[in-house]
């Protein structure tokens, strides 16, 4: 029996599957892409993924595109912990690669917090089973920098290297959209949606030791907070709403 065109499309995007070339959570071509490279109009093409998806092979999010289907990586906020740590509980493999590892002037929110004029900033992208997965930046205060290296930084975690004892830290979680620098690495569009997580870490004095920006694709992460005990509010604890710009 003769193949629809649309079921010829989506049996060559079922191999290209099979065969790699879009690893999990990675994006396939554009529907426009995809409609020349078949000589097949969008209607079609969109037919195609359409009946991927029902097969659970892909997924679509807006402002993303299409992607090969890819179970997110459920992070708990109820403790603190790294996100290495984190990968390792879901069975992942994880990696970090220093992109950039400098000495700055910190921008003034991280001045404020960190107090001092000069710090450490190491700019690195993580992977999960080898893949982009979070882009994260931390500023450190220069004497708490002291003996750290580009090398030691890439293979292990602050947490582990700094030598001051941890007590806790403030996390805060917004949605945003990725910019032109962080989507090239995640390998993502600009502008397509991530989540943006601010972690300001501090030692058991109160002191703030590490200031952190961590950047996720919005279809490869899941934040999970456990609620042990009934509130009167149906409202998350801690939610802050955030004015718009009129």
């Amino acid at each position: 029996m003769r193949q629809i065109r649309y079921q010829q499309i989506a049996d060559d995007l079922r191999g290209r599957l099979d065969d790699g070339d879009f690893p999990a959570g990675g994006l396939l071509p554009s529907e426009a892409e995809l409609s020349r490279l078949h000589g097949a109009s969008r209607v079609t093409v969109r037919r195609a993924l359409e009946l991927l998806r029902d097969e659970g092979r892909v997924a679509s999010r807006q402002g993303l595109g299409w992607f090969a289907s890819a179970d997110p990586v459920r992070q708990s906020l109820g403790r603190l912990g790294t996100l290495e740590a984190q990968l390792g509980v879901e069975g992942r493999r994880s990696e970090r690669k220093v992109l950039d590892y400098r000495t700055v002037s910190p921008p003034p929110r991280v001045r404020t917090l960190l107090g001092g004029d000069r710090v450490l900033r190491v700019r690195r992208l993580n992977l999960a089973d080898g893949h982009p997965f979070a882009v994260i930046t931390v500023w450190c205060p220069a004497d708490l920098a002291d003996g750290l290296t580009r090398q030691r930084v890439e293979a292990a975690s602050f947490y582990d290297l700094l030598a001051v004892p941890l007590g806790g830290a403030t996390q805060t979680i917004a949605a945003g959209v990725a910019n032109l620098a962080d989507a090239e690495v995640l390998s993502v569009p600009e502008g397509s949606p991530v989540l943006r997580c601010e972690r300001v870490t501090r030692s058991e004095d109160g002191r703030v030791v590490l200031v952190s920006e961590h950047v996720f694709p919005a279809h490869l992460t899941e934040f999970v907070v456990d609620l042990p005990s009934p509130s009167a509010s149906i409202a998350p604890s801690g939610l802050r709403l955030v004015e718009g710009e009129g």
